[in-house]
């Protein structure tokens, strides 16, 4: 059975590439935006409304089965995007230092129009508090990561000494659920079960 990601994400494709995954890649080409500017849901919710959309457009173009996902950082009830720029990056990490804030995950599964699995992931990351000096070497050495994920870091790498404390799947933090997707995976017959 064919198997699509319908995300360009590097770290997804690396997450089930590592897992021994095959699968094929095409990003989805929906409105972010403007569904993000429709909804009216909780930062969780979106994230699964995302993936959804995600998967719906490439599996109405393809066959096989096809796996959306998206991330949403949840920081005072309020849902965060991709940072735009280094300037906005560093905003946002000098409003999360010394607090906890949500990674809120959705990932889908769709064949045709249809959705065949819906999973949520969720976890606390709690930052620590930081000296400026470590901020401004950070912003300097961290380059291209901030603008990447929404949290303006890759937790993998450098970004794992702005954290205190995390609490989830490592897999979830970094865009993608695996152990939860590569059971479903078993079940929809794409790999072995």
């Amino acid at each position: 059975m064919s198997f699509i990601l319908a995300s360009g994400s590097a770290s997804r494709r690396s997450l089930l590439t590592n897992a021994g995954v095959h699968f094929d890649v095409d990003p989805a080409d929906v409105d972010e935006a403007a569904i993000k500017a429709s909804f009216d849901g909780s930062p969780a919710d979106l994230a699964l409304h995302l993936a959804e959309a995600k998967a719906l457009a490439v599996s109405t173009r393809r066959e096989g089965l096809v796996l959306g996902a998206d991330q949403v950082l949840e920081f005072e009830g309020k849902a965060y995007d991709k940072a735009r720029d280094i300037e906005e990056a560093s905003q946002r990490l000098k409003r999360l230092r010394g607090g906890s804030h949500y990674l809120k995950g959705g990932v889908v599964l769709a064949r045709g129009d249809q959705i065949v699995w819906r999973y949520q992931s969720s976890a606390k990351l709690t930052m620590r508090d930081w000296s400026d000096a470590f901020h401004d070497h950070y912003i300097a050495h961290a380059g291209s990561i901030l603008t990447k994920g929404v949290g303006a870091y890759a937790f993998e790498g450098l970004g794992a000494q702005l954290f205190e404390k995390v609490e989830g799947d490592f897999f979830s933090i970094l865009g993608l659920p695996l152990i939860a997707v590569l059971d479903a995976l078993r079940e929809q017959g794409v790999i072995e079960a």
